[in-house]
């Protein structure tokens, strides 16, 4: 078996350019999609941080959240421009990164992603009913199962990301996005 990259990425040969490996792995999604399940086997596998962008919504739009209500854009414009900052701030250290994000919608994968480079996109999908049967197995401490309807109509699929079928075992899902970024899975 061959040993997953640690820490700071894979060993590259010589003459690549450092710049074009992935430094962040960012994993979208609607809500129950895996994002967090997957995105925290896939830091321990890489031995790279990982963030949950739902920890870093401000209080109104959590409140919004648990009462049942939507967020609009203007809600997840301050939102999005701290995880924009979270991901130049590790960029700028060179500390790799994985964030489980919802990214729902292309302005709001381009707000995430601006003035940044080298990062993976993710897209855990799977069929309405199949996350709503994994929403009514859990509790989330703010996102109730109710507002999945919105996210699956506020959703525009990506056409610049790694597509994933969410239901496939997470050890699977991360070999996929390991061999997607070039680092060995092991597999």
């Amino acid at each position: 078996m061959t040993p997953v990259p640690q820490a700071h990425g894979p060993s590259r040969p010589a003459g690549d350019d450092r710049r074009q490996w992935p430094r962040a792995v960012i994993l979208m999604g609607v809500s129950g999609s895996g994002k967090t399940t997957v995105g925290q086997a896939l830091a321990q596998r890489l031995g790279w941080a990982f963030r949950d962008a739902d920890d870093y919504h401000p209080h109104a739009n959590v409140e919004k959240m648990r009462a049942g209500i939507p967020l609009n854009d203007g809600d997840r414009a301050p939102w999005l421009a701290r995880l924009n900052a979270l991901l130049r701030h590790a960029a700028a250290r060179n500390t790799p990164l994985v964030l489980a994000c919802s990214a729902l919608r292309q302005t709001y994968r381009d707000a995430l992603l601006d003035r940044t480079e080298g990062a993976l996109l993710v897209h855990l999908t799977a069929s309405m009913e199949a996350i709503a049967a994994r929403l009514a197995e859990r509790e989330h401490r703010y996102m109730p199962a109710s507002l999945l309807r919105s996210q699956f109509d506020t959703l525009e699929p990506p056409h610049d990301a790694l597509v994933v079928d969410a239901t496939r075992p997470v050890d699977e899902i991360v070999r996929r996005v390991l061999d997607a970024g070039g680092w060995t899975s092991g597999a």
